[in-house]
């Protein structure tokens, strides 16, 4: 359907609550929402696109038709649109994706076992406790559970190394029992390991009241050296527990979320607590969000599809769209009573602020990987005038042999870095002969050709910020009018070389920008107009060798272009050819014995 006819049948629907779901051409969902009005929503995504950020954007573009179900309310509405979008997954609506695998805790066989966290169980006589969820809670378990009963952590294998070198470092500070200096018999070392698993299946609380039983026991059978071991695990199981109150709070189970909203990339943090102590902590890295509150909804009620136990209690860093609606969703999914806070003061307060430091924290990392890039394009960016920083630049070279085998390569550098997936190349069908300016116009023309017709997921529809030509006034003068036709407002600017064809400076549409004096800027375009000519190249020599080899092929009576490329593609090569006899040559589809004894005497005589 064309957008008009779109919003004629969104102008139809009936003012009810309801779930829509968006088609593209081939009849595959690709969008599930809900809606209070179904008509008034619906008929948004076909009006005015000035409103709409670019993920609604790209998805309206890709819209061929759309159907709908009437619920009776609008709680009815988003337990159908979150069951739907279970059951689809469709590619606009997830914001989250669950990449947690399963993990595991491995207790290896043997007569002196290891406890290992591991992410997969194996048919290797192994005992496992799990699954898990959380990779964090079984990380901090196992640590804990090591350091509590002195188990070691290197790689050494027991009995093998059992009694054969010096302890190392844990060793001499105690927090490992050293088998491998035989300071613990293969008696004592199982023993631990029995008590681990214990402590590790019935958690600390029941641990140490069992460890506690046991030393009264054995401190009245006079077993003092027993029951000393005994109380240093104790003692340094409640150590733990003091130092986990430095992060705990003072209810069962709670769950703390911040989105933190950045310039390109957003993070959505999440902290999870059981029994006061931080059990879990997880983030994902999204694409900036519009709506703040709309995207707290969203993305909490996404998290919570992923994840089977909700809370008595969820903390939120700020406004949550329809909180109201969502907390009845998650009190029905949870068969309980549920309470969302918004912290002002206090212990939850200082959790919220955790939370929000540590999504800052996940987006100055990424942030920071390409702070130097970044910090370069901004220079680049004051250099060039340009509204925005180039995040997404593309550049291009002509490459011929005295116009012939004329070819392209356009390059892309993305955050400051070579992105090679986007890379593409153009071989010149306009024109014969030396003609750059008249190359590059044909070139950006069928670039943004694909821009408009291409699939969503061709790169060609990524709108580049800045496009840099390999040459100076004339192939700019050249493209400003292909890409002002089409209706873009995109930069362009020559890269010149000087007489050792090294980068120069920057030509723009009347001038030249000296660029030696910026050191990074001038790096920056260097390597990029290095790139594209060796793209560029590469290609060409690759297309004129080809030419090459089929040229000589028809300096052979009866051998034409068909004849000449049907033996290429037999024999791959011109040595081949050379090497090969009559008869294997008369087996190439066309190639007649004639032919065949014609090859033969010109590469043999």
């Amino acid at each position: 359907m064309t957008e008009k006819e779109l919003r004629k049948k969104a102008m139809a629907l009936p003012q009810q609550p309801g779930v829509y779901i968006m088609k593209n051409k081939d009849k595959k969902i690709i969008y599930i929402g809900k809606a209070k009005k179904l008509k008034n929503r619906v008929s948004q995504y076909f009006g005015s696109h000035t409103n709409h950020g670019v993920k609604v954007y790209r998805m309206t573009q890709n819209v061929d038709d759309f159907d709908y179900i009437l619920c009776d309310s609008e709680f009815e509405a988003l337990v159908l649109e979150a069951s739907l979008i279970k059951q689809h997954q469709p590619k606009y609506n997830i914001l989250l994706k669950d990449d947690k695998g399963y993990h595991y805790i491995k207790i290896t066989k043997g007569d002196f076992p290891k406890i290992r966290e591991c992410k997969k169980m194996e048919n290797d006589g192994a005992q496992y406790l799990g699954p898990y969820t959380s990779g964090f809670s079984v990380k901090q378990a196992v640590e804990e559970t090591l350091k509590i009963f002195k188990l070691p952590r290197c790689n050494k294998q027991f009995p093998r190394d059992y009694n054969k070198s010096r302890p190392c470092l844990n060793g001499f500070m105690g927090i490992c029992s050293a088998p491998c200096a035989g300071r613990i018999s293969q008696e004592e070392f199982r023993e631990s390991i029995y008590s681990a698993i214990a402590f590790l299946k019935g958690g600390s609380v029941k641990a140490v009241k069992d460890m506690q039983a046991q030393m009264l026991e054995c401190s009245e059978n006079l077993q003092f050296e027993e029951a000393a071991k005994l109380r240093d695990r104790i003692k340094a199981i409640k150590n733990l527990e003091e130092r986990q109150k430095v992060v705990s709070i003072n209810v069962p189970e709670e769950d703390v979320f911040a989105l933190v909203n950045g310039n390109k990339k957003a993070c959505f943090e999440v902290i999870r607590f059981e029994q006061g102590k931080l059990t879990d902590s997880e983030y994902w890295l999204i694409d900036a969000v519009e709506d703040i509150p709309a995207s707290r909804f969203e993305l909490i009620e996404r998290y919570y599809s992923m994840r089977s136990r909700i809370p008595s209690r969820i903390a939120v860093d700020g406004e949550i769209e329809d909180e109201e609606l969502l907390h009845q969703y998650l009190e029905s999914e949870r068969g309980k009573k549920l309470e969302i806070i918004h912290p002002q003061k206090g212990e939850h307060l200082s959790i919220v602020n955790m939370c929000i430091k540590n999504a800052n924290e996940h987006l100055a990392q990424q942030q920071g990987r390409l702070g130097r890039e970044l910090a370069t394009l901004e220079e680049l960016r004051q250099l060039l005038g340009l509204e925005k920083i180039p995040e997404y630049i593309e550049s291009y070279d002509i490459s011929h042999t005295f116009g012939a085998d004329n070819v392209a390569g356009m390059i892309v550098f993305h955050n400051g870095r070579p992105m090679k997936s986007a890379y593409k190349r153009f071989s010149i069908k306009g024109f014969d002969g030396q003609n750059d300016v008249g190359s590059m116009n044909e070139v950006l023309t069928r670039r943004f050709n694909h821009y408009y017709n291409d699939d969503e997921d061709s790169t060609f529809k990524i709108l580049p910020d800045l496009i840099l030509l390999d040459g100076g006034e004339p192939q700019v003068r050249a493209v400003l009018p292909v890409i002002r036709s089409m209706g873009l407002d995109v930069p362009v600017f020559g890269m010149v070389k000087d007489n050792k064809h090294r980068t120069r400076a920057i030509a723009l549409n009347g001038g030249e920008i000296e660029i030696n004096s910026h050191r990074q800027v001038f790096t920056l375009v260097s390597t990029i107009q290095e790139e594209v000519h060796r793209f560029a190249i590469t290609y060409h020599h690759k297309k004129h060798t080809k030419s090459t080899l089929s040229t000589s092929l028809t300096k052979i009576d009866g051998i034409g272009d068909a004849k000449a490329k049907a033996l290429l593609k037999h024999f791959k090569t011109i040595s081949a050819i050379k090497s090969a006899s009559i008869s294997e040559l008369s087996q190439v589809k066309g190639i007649t014995v004639k032919n065949a004894e014609d090859i033969f005497n010109f590469y043999n005589n």
